[in-house]
């Protein structure tokens, strides 16, 4: 046999490179607990339909946990890991401190499913199917949900800190971060029309609302007469991400961009002279094709570096490491 060159090492070293990447996404699979725990779907389905009759903001809330799951090391659940004495987790990062929030939410869902199937499905596959049964219940699309995802035994509050996008960010950092995960320009608008539904709060969207001038004036003086211009005054205060249907699961946010009434610095962006807008501009006129690329971003998202095989664990409590 012919020694191997630099060359041909290189293309093996490449090919295994492939190989090892793709076999972390072919463990997911959408029937992966359609023997382990075949009751699994309807029972998340029925305990977040209950959620959300108490309080639709709570879909947009479990889906923010998602998305925030997936852009820290991967969709790994280390997002629902508490603090302790001995333990830094990612919820007092500073895009989670006092704004992440459903944890209970996700804590009952795995009760009800502990209580079919004991010890088999991750708190991380459960917040996945949740997001996707939030969106669905509120009106959105729906796509099957690849699981077989295990659970983070660590957490990363720095890697929370810099992965996760801001409310004031440009669409340069945007759409770094999004390639960060494998994510196109595409998938960061599709996935941004998450904002259809959920409220933000007053220290977000101050500074835009009275300084920026990419905005509706009226829309401006709307949000203004309920977030005084005084740091620590009304921070809390909420305002819809889309003000015209924001327990809905549609297309307006996009509409609301084209008319300068972006709630956010970072959603405004995506609408404001750059290479955001075309995608935007038909996402404001087509329903379906937002419904469509959204859902097959989600499901792109949701294939970012899993844990897979004996990687991780299964916990029992999804606030803590078993």
């Amino acid at each position: 046999m012919a020694p191997l060159n630099g060359s041909r090492l290189t293309m093996i070293g490449l090919v295994l490179f492939v190989l090892v990447i793709g076999s972390a996404n072919a463990n997911l699979s959408t029937n992966f607990y359609s023997s382990s725990c075949p009751q699994l779907f309807s029972t998340v389905k029925s305990t977040m339909q209950s959620a959300i009759s108490k309080e639709a903001r709570i879909g947009a809330s479990i889906l923010r946990l998602f998305f925030h799951d997936c852009f820290v090391n991967g969709c790994d659940g280390s997002i629902l890991l508490d603090d302790t004495a001995t333990f830094t987790g990612e919820q007092h990062a500073l895009q989670n401190n006092n704004s992440a929030r459903g944890f209970e939410v996700i804590d009952t869902i795995k009760s009800a499913v502990e209580s079919v199937c004991p010890g088999v499905v991750s708190c991380a596959d459960i917040l996945a199917i949740a997001a996707a049964d939030s969106v669905a219940i509120l009106g959105g699309p729906t796509w099957n949900v690849k699981l077989g995802r295990r659970d983070a035994t660590t957490a990363n509050q720095s890697a929370a800190t810099t992965s996760i996008p801001r409310s004031d960010s440009d669409l340069k950092v945007l759409t770094e971060m999004f390639s960060n995960n494998g994510l196109s320009i595409k998938d960061l608008v599709a996935l941004s029309g998450g904002h259809t539904i959920g409220q933000a709060r007053c220290i977000t969207f101050r500074t835009r609302i009275y300084t920026e001038t990419n905005i509706d004036n009226s829309f401006a003086s709307t949000r203004q007469s309920n977030c005084p211009n005084v740091t620590g005054t009304g921070d809390n205060n909420l305002a819809p991400l889309d003000l015209q249907t924001p327990i809905s699961f549609d297309n307006d946010y996009f509409k609301n961009l084209v008319q300068k009434k972006g709630l956010l610095h970072s959603d405004q962006q995506l609408f404001n002279g750059g290479s955001a807008d075309s995608i935007v501009s038909g996402y404001s006129t087509n329903p379906k094709s937002f419904s469509s690329d959204f859902a097959a971003a989600m499901i792109k998202m949701g294939d970012i570096k899993p844990l897979t095989g004996s990687n991780g664990e299964i916990r029992k409590n999804c606030g803590k490491i078993n």
